[in-house]
């Protein structure tokens, strides 16, 4: 099991406890956070699961690829850690880490 630290749009935090499959998306919508979250089902083509990751854990990612860049470029919130949830995989080495869900645009 790994715990994900995710602060929700309403800035309140919540700990999630997940195994480490999956992706981040998923993981959040279990958890129950679904409010206007991942409305494409994680097609990567809606960026309403846009995240916002600690900087540090980012080299461990897979890089973005030039589709979820493109939507992640039409926010009004994007930041140097912005992934979208549904392209991160879990992985044990995201174990505590720290993913705020962006505002909605």
């Amino acid at each position: 099991m790994i715990t994900l630290a995710v602060t929700d749009r309403e800035g309140k935090p919540h700990a999630i406890k997940t195994t480490p499959d999956g992706t981040l998306m998923e993981a959040i919508r279990d958890y129950g956070l679904t409010d206007g979250f991942a409305l494409c089902g994680g097609h990567c083509s809606c960026a309403t699961c846009h995240v916002i990751l600690d900087e540090a854990v980012l080299p461990l990612l897979s890089p973005i690829s030039d589709d979820e860049s493109g939507l992640l470029d039409g926010s009004d919130h994007r930041e140097p850690g912005s992934r979208l949830a549904c392209q991160v995989a879990l992985m044990p080495a995201l174990d505590l880490a720290s993913v705020k869900i962006a505002p909605t645009d």
